[in-house]
């Protein structure tokens, strides 16, 4: 699609896609469910390394596709050479049971591969926004509300469908704090 010695660029809206897409990709891989109050996550990569060796396998193949999609945008190999070599790494480390699926859970090259993806698009697209990335299903969804709708196309209700997963999460806090601080006020008028 695109040689990083080509002078033609993808479009800014062909790379947001194609971003979306590592990022979608990624999630999977790496962050499928997020471990509570950290930004570490589990995904598929460290579900798969329980399969001895077919899965270590499988998630190195995986791996290679979203350096696939890396070069797609266009980033130089130079870049993604890092990239390959930790996924060669996991690959190896995750034939060692137990321990292969513990680095799997902390090295996820999948995000790597989004982290050097996204450096690069910032230095040659100029593209700052992260809603694509950060919430790369809920953007998909609402590109198509846009096309259909112009309530989806308001600023604000498109923030706020961007951002659910964010307001949830302080909702769940807001609520978790004043129920421990409820229970805690009940408990010292029982001690009373």
């Amino acid at each position: 699609m695109l040689d990083s010695n080509n002078k033609h660029k993808l479009t800014q809206d062909e790379v947001i896609r194609l971003e979306r897409d590592l990022a979608k990709f990624a999630n999977m891989m790496d962050s499928v469910v997020r471990i509570p109050f950290t930004k570490q996550g589990v995904g598929a990569d460290a579900a798969l390394s329980t399969i001895p060796v077919a899965g270590d396998v499988a998630g190195f193949v995986l791996t290679c596709f979203a350096i696939y999609k890396a070069k797609q945008i266009g980033v130089p190999q130079h870049k993604l050479t890092p990239i390959m070599k930790l996924a060669a790494v996991d690959a190896v480390v995750g034939f060692i049971p137990v321990v292969g699926t513990v680095f799997d859970v902390f090295i996820r090259p999948s995000r790597k591969a989004l982290d050097v993806v996204h450096d690069h698009i910032r230095e040659e697209y100029q593209i700052r926004s992260t809603d694509h990335v950060v919430h790369p299903f809920l953007h998909e969804n609402l590109e198509r509300k846009q096309q259909h709708s112009a309530f989806w196309r308001n600023p604000i209700v498109a923030w706020l469908w961007i951002h659910i997963p964010d307001l949830l999460g302080v909702l769940f806090l807001v609520l978790f704090v004043s129920a421990i601080g409820w229970g805690s006020y009940a408990l010292w008028q029982w001690w009373q």
